[in-house]
């Protein structure tokens, strides 16, 4: 879910919203003080939902109306971010051993625990993607797509696109910040450095998918993204038994999203029938 978040921002938006860190961490810290305080984990979740949607809206609002470039907004709401998100655990980590999460709800229907956190991972994945392509098609959703190709065209037939940008934004956020409070239920914690780097995950998950399946239509790139996501987490794990320090996981991730991102051009240059130019009498002008 997380990486679908990442795939509205940075391909259908053509937004680089680097609060991800931000809101990943933000979904976790507040169903996790939730859940702390006796609430019910559906509520809790739901609760982190509406906080992640709040934090696109506000990158968004930076962006749109105070004309901050995208990067230095996402940057800005992403510190920003990090206090909120220590003041709502109330300490950098945040334990949930012994309590109820979603997933205690569901091994109460007799599902054993991995099972039941395979299950509801799936369920919820294949909801939220049929979901989410869905809505990309809805008027909405081609107002959406729209503003990320061609801002000027959209703009002239008279959609707002500081609006679709803060749509896409909050739906975003709003599915990392889900992603992080999932995730906290499962791990039994919340940290305050759990959200870093996930950027880059979501990003080399995003690139692996593509470069694999492609995206040619909308549901294959959908598609994409959810299996470059499985596809990179079973890397993550080959590596680590092969024996990877944990303390190099960040540089492994940093160079396979190089590698990700640089294969079709290694692959163009090494394929044997790349069309070459036809040699001419006269000599090419550099303009």
């Amino acid at each position: 879910m997380m990486v679908l978040g990442v795939y509205l921002t940075f391909r259908v938006l053509d937004f680089p919203d680097m609060t991800v860190d931000g809101s990943f961490t933000l979904g976790a810290a507040v169903a996790a003080r939730m859940i702390f305080e006796g609430y019910d984990p559906w509520l809790a979740t739901a609760l982190a939902i509406t906080c992640g949607v709040v934090a696109g809206c506000i990158t968004g609002f930076l962006h749109t109306k105070l004309k901050i470039a995208p990067l230095l907004a996402g940057i800005l709401m992403m510190l920003a971010l990090y206090s909120i998100n220590l003041r709502i655990m109330g300490r950098s980590m945040l334990s949930l051993l012994r309590m109820d999460t979603i997933y205690t709800d569901v091994m109460a229907l007799g599902i054993p625990e991995k099972l039941a956190v395979i299950a509801l991972g799936v369920t919820a994945v294949l909801l939220i993607g049929h979901l989410i392509y869905t809505f990309l098609q809805t008027e909405i959703g081609m107002a959406i797509r729209a503003t990320g190709d061609n801002q000027q065209m959209i703009r002239s037939l008279g959609v707002n696109t500081d609006n679709t940008k803060i749509i896409g934004l909050a739906l975003a956020n709003a599915l990392v910040a889900l992603s992080g409070s999932l995730v906290a239920q499962y791990q039994s914690y919340a940290d305050i450095g759990m959200g870093i780097g996930m950027i880059a995950v979501g990003l080399a998950s995003v690139i692996i998918g593509e470069v694999i399946l492609g995206d040619k239509t909308l549901r294959r790139a959908i598609i994409a993204v959810l299996l470059g996501s499985i596809i990179y987490r079973a890397v993550i794990a080959f590596v680590m038994r092969m024996g990877l320090p944990t303390t190099d996981l960040k540089l492994f991730t940093a160079v396979l999203v190089v590698i990700a991102m640089s294969s079709p051009i290694i692959k163009e240059k090494l394929s044997p029938h790349r069309v070459k130019p036809k040699e001419s009498g006269q000599r090419a002008v550099n303009i």
